[in-house]
């Protein structure tokens, strides 16, 4: 019988510190140091072992892309902070968005279908002098 492939869980820790750093190209230090400066959270074993996700891997490419530029680990913890904000507003924008655009066609729905514009009338209508 043969399994359905699923989607890879990109949050799911799996990858130990030494595959991690190999997958990220730096040493297994940087990344300890990387935790204490509190730029990564690695999951832990019941063992207390690192383990790194797919998405910890990103935030270190993204890290060592952020230094390469010049900036160092706080201005890079600031810097991801920040694009983080970003995408938590851009996520409410949307969302707001969405929510406006259904209230707007609710109005929409509720306008009563019986009220013929005036140019539209039948019947002229003159106003009392």
């Amino acid at each position: 019988m043969k399994r359905e492939a699923t989607p890879k869980d990109q949050s799911m820790a799996v990858y130990v510190i030494s595959v991690a750093a190999e997958l990220a190209g730096v040493h297994p230090q940087t990344l300890r140091i990387y935790e204490r400066k509190g730029l990564l959270g690695p999951a832990r074993t019941l063992g207390g072992s690192r383990r790194y996700s797919d998405m910890d891997i990103e935030l270190l490419r993204r890290i060592q892309e952020l230094t390469a530029g010049g900036l160092n680990l706080e201005g890079v913890r600031r810097v991801i902070e920040l694009e983080a904000e970003v995408a938590r507003l851009r996520r409410e924008v949307a969302e707001a968005r969405s929510e406006a655009r259904a209230a707007v066609e609710q109005v929409h729905r509720q306008y009563r279908r019986d009220l013929v514009p005036l140019d539209m009338s039948p019947v002229r209508w003159f106003p009392s002098r």
